[in-house]
């Protein structure tokens, strides 16, 4: 029988507390840096707890928009946006040279993560703004995405990731937040989800319409309200579905 392996991130950091009850079930994290959520002192909370618990280490820049959570396009000049970026990559690595953790992966947030699938312009900004890292991290990217062509093209190493607890349309988009289903939130149907991901490269999307995807990644939301109860349930299943999480 085949055996199938799969990395699972969380977002962290936010503000919700949950990291160290989620750690045990994961294998990669995305600490906010300062742009939509965290602090200095939140940053090296939660890399400590990473280091405790051998999970790997990613940055998590956003629009600076605390005020909306990083969830809303903003306006802003490329110059202030690529200095924004920097800044919270910059206070970001301090941490984890004071605690001695290497940098795994970039994965920007919310909206800018979003606009970036999509917008060549943004796209270029954002590669701009993260070039310094390109030769020693791995940048999360949507798949079959502008940013992934173009992070690709211009050297960068990227992993494929797909979201476990949203729903897709049939373009590949995340369904917005604002719609009723846009969440998975029952452990059951996020495994039911993700086990065509990570086995067929395919996902159900709500149109019924079946679509090619791949993912090397998959993201359990840690401000979802079930997160604990999706990644406590999945560490088990998976398991049992021959899927190892790396």
């Amino acid at each position: 029988m085949n055996r199938f392996e799969i990395d699972i991130n969380c977002d962290v950091g936010e503000g919700v507390g949950n990291e160290a009850d989620i750690f045990p079930y994961i294998s990669s994290c995305n600490i906010a840096c300062g742009g939509h959520a965290g602090n200095r002192e939140t940053m090296e909370s939660v890399v400590c707890l990473a280091k405790k618990y051998n999970v790997k280490v990613g940055s998590h820049p956003s629009y600076p928009d605390k005020a909306n959570f990083g969830r809303e396009v903003i306006h802003i000049s490329n110059q202030e946006l690529i200095h924004s970026i920097k800044k919270q990559l910059a206070d970001f690595d301090e941490v984890l040279q004071r605690q001695g953790v290497p940098l795994h992966h970039i994965k920007a947030h919310g909206a800018l993560y979003n606009q970036t699938a999509k917008d060549e312009n943004l796209a270029n900004v954002f590669l701009d703004a993260i070039e310094d890292y390109k030769t020693i991290m791995v940048l999360y990217v949507p798949f079959n995405s502008v940013i992934a062509a173009m992070a690709k093209k211009r050297g960068f190493a990227i992993w494929f990731e797909a979201f476990a607890d949203r729903n897709y349309n049939r373009d590949l988009s995340l369904v917005s937040r604002k719609d009723e289903n846009a969440l998975i939130e029952q452990p059951k149907a996020v495994l039911k989800h993700i086990l065509p991901i990570i086995k067929k490269q395919e996902v159900l999307t709500v149109e019924e319409e079946i679509h090619k995807i791949q993912a090397k990644t998959l993201c359990v939301h840690g401000d979802t309200v079930s997160a604990l109860k999706i990644l406590m349930y999945l560490s088990k299943e998976l398991h049992q579905n021959q899927v190892h999480i790396q």
